[in-house]
């Protein structure tokens, strides 16, 4: 179900929200969070689908901020909330609102966002493009225990990377460290399974690429040795390796979802090791609000020597 609002209110989306509760037969209990997404028109779909997608696993109410840009003067000087609310089917196991600010609603959204949020329950803000400097003392991030990023979204992430390094704050975290869960996975097994001491370690990727960066900053801070950035034709992170005593410790993913681990003095096996969708990463953010401590750990990590 569907609901329209022009030039609307807070207090009458909240109207809307019962209204079409009631209409479908559906309480508001079991939603677990509320989640706010801040986008722009072009990926707000893509967006408002992935997070649909992750609230069958995590039912939430979802809050979708689009700032529109001001095409003529009337539109900068007028103020004004559009919403479309969607319940039932229209909004996974959730509810979902999107709301359109113009003028100067766009500076002061948090004031829109904050009667809609769920009583009681964890926020978490979610920027798929674009996001402040300093997430956690943005308005919107403020609201917040968990605050999500995504330098794949940004042209130059190694710098936007640093600028989240000295902006961090417990809460921040950021898809591009999301996309490593399995690599970390797969790298710790290995290790536990070698049991040798690590001298050497490279991360092969594409050049620029954010999670190698993070990948090769939390090798460094955890081993305690130096990390190569090697250049490949990607995509993403396509391999690791580790050097020790016995040989060398490999993950290699070169494309498809299928990677090769190969540890000293044994076959190598075939494992999986698939590029996952954005809507498995939102739901993996969503498991734990807590402050990521190895996410921090990995933006603290020393630079990385690059090879080409």
């Amino acid at each position: 179900m569907k609901i329209d609002l022009t030039d609307t209110t807070a207090s009458k989306i909240n109207k809307a929200l019962v209204q079409g509760r009631r209409a479908i037969g559906t309480p508001a209990v079991g939603m677990v969070l509320t989640m706010v997404i801040v986008t722009d028109e072009e990926n707000a779909y893509d967006s408002i689908k992935a997070a649909e997608e992750a609230s069958h696993e995590h039912p939430s109410r979802t809050l979708v901020v689009i700032k529109r840009h001001a095409r003529t003067l009337r539109d900068r000087t007028t103020s004004r909330l559009d919403a479309e609310v969607r319940v039932g089917s229209e909004a996974g196991t959730g509810e979902t609102v999107v709301l359109r600010t113009y003028g100067e609603v766009s500076d002061h959204a948090d004031s829109v966002v904050l009667p809609l949020l769920l009583p009681d329950a964890p926020v978490v803000v979610w920027w798929p493009v674009e996001a402040p400097d300093a997430p956690a003392k943005d308005p919107l991030g403020a609201l917040a225990q968990r605050r999500i990023t995504d330098l794949y979204a940004v042209d130059r992430p190694l710098e936007v990377l640093d600028t989240r390094m000295r902006n961090y704050a417990p809460g921040d975290t950021d898809l591009a460290w999301t996309r490593l869960t399995l690599w970390r996975s797969m790298l710790a097994a290995a290790l536990d399974q070698a049991r040798v001491k690590v001298t050497s370690a490279a991360v092969e990727a594409e050049p620029d690429n954010p999670s190698a960066e993070l990948l090769a900053r939390w090798l460094q801070a955890r081993l305690g040795v130096p990390v190569d950035r090697v250049h490949s034709a990607g995509p993403f992170v396509t391999a690791v390796r580790l050097g020790t005593a016995n040989g060398e410790i490999v993950v290699d993913r070169p494309e498809g979802p299928l990677a090769t681990l190969t540890l000293p003095g044994q076959p190598p096996r075939t494992l999986a090791l698939k590029v996952r969708a954005t809507s498995e990463l939102i739901a993996e953010e969503l498991r734990r609000l807590d402050a990521d401590e190895m996410y921090a750990i990995a933006l603290q990590g020393e630079g990385t020597k690059e090879n080409a």
